[in-house]
């Protein structure tokens, strides 16, 4: 395959390549992390290395002001979460978070430098009207939605309507699963959330278990149709390998594990991609083992040439004549794998035209 090609997943795969950058070079590469919401993260990056210095004045002044955003947001994590804790004492359930919150909090490499505006949690599916309740108390609601959307969240989907705090404005998505209950693949919510481990010095929160996280982020990516983030994501991918790859006990259980949970496939695209796009040390042995998990070699080629196109920032500068195509046909793909034909096509036909008239 070939690995997505831009200034920015060139910058990411080997950093040093920005002192020799030239004012033309560093106006795309500020462009498309911007669009793939990777600015602070390449500021990090770049000061990692001590190649801070090398970077102008102006483009510097757009990576130091996203990085001033990113702690600003991470502060405000922390205290969302804390009032989310504080909404759901009274029940007796485990509160594990996911996705940015999940890593914000437990200090993961994934949360440096990483923007995102909402908090995810899984809890247990018999626990979903009394968290919803209680929700609600302290001002978190689904707000007005239409009778479809409403039945489409609670009769198909695997978490509720997303959620509003009526005075902070911020958004909650509380998960019972991490797929859809109309998706061909399905894994044991049980499992996930008996293996979820406590946030050290943040009683009362857990996150998944490291194999767990690897694998919802892989089926986060790769079952859904919006690649705006793909590329974020995928980062995302690699800095948890990296840094949960450094117990061998990982690797011998991340393939097994997300075979367990019926979604080794998602799995499979993010070790391949991962690899490819980013260059993320993953031992011979895992890639060799997922290939069982692999599609067949037609279909793998096709998938090879959507996703290097769909993992590029969606900037113009990274585009040629297939991307559009390739991101709507991610996109049709990712609706497929959430329900079967028969939903489906009313669905899609019920969005384009709320589409069109909206």
């Amino acid at each position: 395959m070939t690995a997505a090609t831009s200034a920015l997943t060139a910058t990411l795969r080997r950093p040093q390549a920005a002192a020799d950058l030239t004012g033309g070079d560093w106006d795309r590469l500020i462009r498309q992390a911007r669009k793939a919401v990777m600015l602070s993260r390449l500021y990090l990056m770049l000061e990692d290395r001590g190649l801070l210095d090398q970077v102008p004045a102006r483009p510097l002044a757009h990576l130091e002001s996203n990085r001033q955003f990113a702690d600003r947001l991470a502060t405000d994590v922390a205290w969302e979460v804390a009032q989310i804790k504080a909404a759901l004492a009274s029940l007796d359930l485990r509160i594990v978070l996911l996705k940015g919150a999940a890593y914000t909090m437990a200090g993961l490499p994934p949360a440096a430098g990483r923007i995102f505006f909402d908090v995810d949690i899984l809890v247990p599916k018999t626990s979903l009207d009394a968290v919803e309740r209680q929700l609600s108390l302290k001002g978190w609601s689904s707000g007005p939605i239409s009778a479809y959307d409403n039945r489409y969240y609670r009769t198909w989907m695997h978490e509720l309507p997303p959620l509003r705090h009526y005075k902070r404005r911020t958004y909650l998505d509380v998960h019972h699963t991490i797929l859809p209950e109309t998706a061909p693949y399905r894994p044991d919510a049980d499992k996930l959330l008996a293996a979820a481990r406590p946030i050290p010095g943040r009683d009362g929160l857990y996150t998944l278990a490291p194999a767990d996280m690897v694998i919802h982020a892989a089926t986060h990516l790769f079952h859904e149709g919006e690649f705006d983030k793909g590329l974020r994501d995928l980062g995302d991918i690699d800095a948890l390998l990296s840094h949960f790859g450094t117990d061998v006990r990982f690797w011998d259980n991340l393939v097994p594990r997300a075979r367990e949970l019926n979604l080794s496939r998602p799995l499979f695209y993010a070790l391949r991609y991962a690899r490819a796009v980013l260059d993320t040390p993953i031992p011979d042995r895992v890639i060799a083992a997922s290939r069982a998990d692999a599609p067949s070699p037609p279909l793998l080629t096709l998938m090879d040439r959507l996703f290097d196109r769909g993992l590029r920032p969606n900037h113009p500068t990274c585009d040629d004549g297939f991307s559009g195509l390739a991101r709507w046909m991610l996109y049709v793909r990712a609706h497929a794998l959430r329900m079967p034909p028969h939903l489906l096509l009313p669905h899609l036909a019920r969005k384009a035209f709320m589409g069109h008239v909206g």
